[in-house]
């Protein structure tokens, strides 16, 4: 099966052919109809894996302070070797997803094989998604309306988590393209 991932190492993106997932217990196996590409979060990922190390750090300070951790817990050259090993692994890329339901996991209740659903499932020809991160999609909703579920389910958490100033009206420019599988 096909998958995009990225080389964060070098911020490479390919489309490269992968093991189709099995299908764990509490999860759903989909196969994608088509999934949305943010291009404000997909475009920073490959920007993040284009920068050098030191750039890679001062973005990401929080993982700085994970990595001094480790260096004082197990040492610097384990932790070098740890870090490599991370930037080594691909990265898959996405998280709006809709699909068709293929395999039920053990356990989970309320879908059916055959079940169109959407998902936060990755950039792949099949994903599998933990039930509590998909949602079927209602008869009526195209399956490219439905992809962007997720990326307004995010948006409108950080409204309701987020510090806003009641009537202070927020303005996101999203730009996104659909794709088919």
């Amino acid at each position: 099966m096909k998958q995009i991932l990225q080389n964060l190492k070098t911020g490479e993106t390919e489309i490269a052919e992968v093991p189709c997932p099995a299908c764990p217990p509490g999860h759903l196996l989909i196969r994608t109809v088509c999934s949305v590409v943010s291009q404000g979060t997909e475009r920073m990922l490959v920007e993040f894996g284009k920068a050098n190390l030191l750039d890679k750090a001062r973005q990401q300070p929080d993982k700085v302070r994970m990595v001094l951790d480790k260096i004082k817990t197990d040492g610097l050259l384990p932790t070098l070797d740890a870090v490599r090993h991370k930037l080594d692994q691909p990265l898959a890329m996405g998280y709006c997803n809709v699909g068709v339901v293929m395999e039920v996991g053990a356990g989970v209740t309320g879908f059916a094989v055959g079940d169109r659903v959407a998902s936060n499932g990755k950039h792949a020809q099949v994903v599998a998604v933990p039930k509590h991160l998909c949602a079927k999609v209602p008869d009526g909703v195209s399956d490219e309306a439905a992809a962007f579920t997720v990326l307004a389910a995010s948006r409108l958490a950080m409204l309701f988590e987020g510090d806003f100033c009641k009537g202070l009206l927020v303005y996101e420019r999203i730009s996104c393209s659909v794709l088919h599988s």
